[in-house]
């Protein structure tokens, strides 16, 4: 997750005092700052632009709303991160309706004792091959998407928002060592998906 600053002349405490009091210009500053990063995250764990544009909507009332519980322990990005991860983890429960391949169909031979935990992409041996165009990141994203759900969501959460085992864990309801065996397991099944980009066939 990449933190970016708050518009010049705004510091995030000050910006985070004129929302608990109420300030109509604040409000629309939080917006304007955090809405199209929001809807990124929203549209990533979603895969539907409607969906996320509704995730976006709801996460911004629901901050604005509760600005007065934010303790102001972590940053008000970091806040929002999980408010807006929430509310698509939401929209996807009351979903529940995806193309997916069964995990199974797209796993090498698996050994859930060699669970490989921390860094992301680790599975890729040329991750700059991968990355190295806007058309191979949308072919990776597109791959993701092909993932069944249980998994995605954890590959998206831990690989790519950056959130810790812990965090994961608590918001996907899973105990750590399922998530680190989920994330394992999408991570192979990944990796088989990419095998003719890694190629270059695609």
């Amino acid at each position: 997750m990449t933190i970016t600053a708050e518009p010049a002349g705004t510091s995030e405490p000050s910006l985070v005092a004129a929302l608990k009091a109420g300030d109509e210009s604040a409000a629309e500053t939080l917006v304007r700052s955090h809405a199209p990063w929001m809807l990124a995250v929203a549209r990533r764990i979603t895969g539907s632009s409607a969906t996320a544009e509704d995730c976006v909507q709801d996460a911004l009332i629901n901050a604005l709303r509760n600005i007065g519980d934010f303790e102001e322990r972590s940053s008000l990005k970091s806040w929002l991160h999980r408010i807006v991860i929430n509310q698509a983890l939401m929209k996807l429960r009351a979903r529940r309706t995806r193309n997916e391949s069964p995990i199974d169909d797209l796993l090498p031979t698996f050994d859930e004792t060699s669970c490989r935990v921390e860094g992301a992409w680790q599975f890729l041996a040329t991750p700059d091959q991968v990355f190295e165009s806007a058309e191979r990141r949308e072919l990776v994203h597109e791959k993701i998407g092909e993932l069944p759900e249980t998994y995605r969501l954890v590959l998206q959460l831990r690989d790519i928002e950056e959130m810790t085992t812990r965090e994961v864990a608590d918001a996907l309801g899973l105990t750590e060592t399922n998530v680190k065996v989920r994330l394992h397991r999408a991570r192979s099944a990944l990796k088989k998906l990419l095998e003719p980009l890694l190629r270059g066939e695609l």
